[in-house]
């Protein structure tokens, strides 16, 4: 389902000609090239990938005259290979696993670190404590499970035999948490802000600042590797508008918030300020993201979830040449 219409009298009331005239963006970049397509697809799933909820304006002034937001899964990865969205943030670890399976994407550029959350009950201090514990995923194989499961093997557990998975593909983990039926999971925004404002849990560990995940992006943007290929002006626009639009989420989080709320892209004000003064969206200039692919795809390899090298999947499935071009243009 395409964007509501909730959303459309969003953009005709938030005021982002302020943001365009800051980062002086033209309408037409003649030096690039024109535009292969005036068309573009974008994920609408979870407040962590704000940046592309605040792009539009950008991507209008960007050439862009048809900008489409899809309603998807939480994990978005398989609708853009399926070439059903063209473009999305979402989780490092799920594009590593895509690319090893062959899924045609390509990774663009990190974005931020830091939107994943292990909650715990009491008597739980760290992962090594998930020993004979319940962890809620919605499935095995899922990105929540992988994630968690590589955090154990860190911390010498056994994950296939040392953690009790529970499973219910109709019922969140969050909601099997709050109940009492599940001893952790991984949560995202908006759920860590949810369960603190209820005192619910406590995180045993933080992806934005514990190591050595915090060295790392947790949300990269990726692509359909076909429009990429086909539409190589157009993804630099594409991306340019959504770095500029995460430096928005830094610099002015409680006004993005309050769009982002009054667009019907998410419910709660609070939530969604809190989530944004929390992660680090400015961090995209200072981290490499080809040492997040690595980081992961050994990880991943030592855990057996995939079978191809880090070497391999870089090659397959990234291209940095827009983010090193934008990078020497956005460097103030």
């Amino acid at each position: 389902m395409t964007i509501r219409q909730t959303r459309r009298r969003f953009l005709t009331t938030i005021s982002m000609a302020g943001a365009v005239d800051l980062f002086g963006v033209p309408r037409v970049r003649a030096a690039e090239g024109v535009l292969e397509t005036t068309s573009v697809r974008l994920a609408n799933s979870g407040l962590c990938i704000a940046p592309q909820y605040v792009a539009e304006e950008l991507l209008r002034a960007e050439g862009f005259t048809d900008v489409r937001y899809i309603d998807t899964p939480p994990i978005r990865v398989g609708k853009i290979a399926h070439g059903e969205i063209d473009f999305s943030l979402d989780y490092a670890s799920a594009f590593v696993s895509a690319i090893d399976a062959g899924e045609a994407i390509t990774v663009l550029t990190g974005v931020h670190i830091g939107c994943q959350e292990l909650f715990a009950r009491e008597g739980i201090r760290t992962i090594a404590d998930l020993k004979n514990k319940s962890v809620g995923v919605q499935a095995i194989g899922s990105f929540p499970h992988v994630l968690v499961s590589v955090m154990a093997t860190e911390v010498g557990l056994d994950a296939g035999k040392d953690i009790h998975w529970i499973t219910d593909p109709s019922v969140k983990p969050m909601e099997l948490f709050v109940a009492g039926k599940i001893d952790a999971f991984m949560g995202f925004p908006p759920e860590p802000q949810d369960l603190r404002a209820r005192h619910l849990g406590h995180v045993i560990l933080n992806t934005a600042v514990d190591r050595p995940w915090s060295q790392y992006y947790c949300c990269m943007l990726v692509g359909n590797r076909e429009y990429v290929r086909k539409h190589p002006v157009a993804t630099k626009r594409v991306l340019r508008a959504i770095l500029k639009a995460a430096d928005l989420c830094a610099t002015e989080p409680a006004r993005i918030a309050r769009q982002i709320v009054d667009g019907g892209f998410t419910a709660r004000y609070d939530y969604a300020l809190q989530a944004l003064n929390e992660l680090p969206y400015d961090k995209w200039r200072d981290y490499d993201p080809e040492d997040t692919i690595r980081f992961y795809a050994l990880r991943l390899h030592d855990g057996g979830f995939i079978k191809s090298t880090p070497q391999k999947i870089i090659a397959d499935g990234t291209d940095w040449r827009f983010l090193n071009e934008l990078k020497h243009e956005l460097k103030t």
